[in-house]
């Protein structure tokens, strides 16, 4: 991918990852320009929110002695959440660890 491409698509592909309303943003942002690294980094933040929803679910379900479980999976929600924006700022189209190329 050219460095141009990346340097239009780096302020949609940082909002992609701010709250699911900045996804939805970012989502429309990007329907006109249809940026091949934001629309990477959206389809990043879309796997995030996946498994934070997933999460919040699981911790409903899960009896109350097993909240560490959700208290793991949420940390792993904040690193991935926090490697996308880095890998955004930066300019990187690498995907996330372990949850990156699910359905991709």
């Amino acid at each position: 991918m050219e460095q141009s491409v990346k340097e239009a698509g780096k302020t949609t592909a940082i909002i992609a990852y701010i709250t699911l309303i900045g996804l939805l943003i970012a989502f429309i942002m990007n329907n006109s320009s249809n940026n091949e690294f934001a629309k990477f980094h959206i389809g990043q933040s879309v796997r995030v929110a996946i498994l934070g929803l997933a999460n919040y679910v699981l911790g409903m379900f899960l009896p109350s002695g097993l909240w560490f479980v959700s208290s793991i999976i949420s940390l792993g929600v904040l690193v991935f959440w926090v490697l996308g924006v880095i890998n955004a700022i930066n300019l990187k189209d690498e995907p996330l660890p372990i949850i990156g190329t699910i359905g991709g």
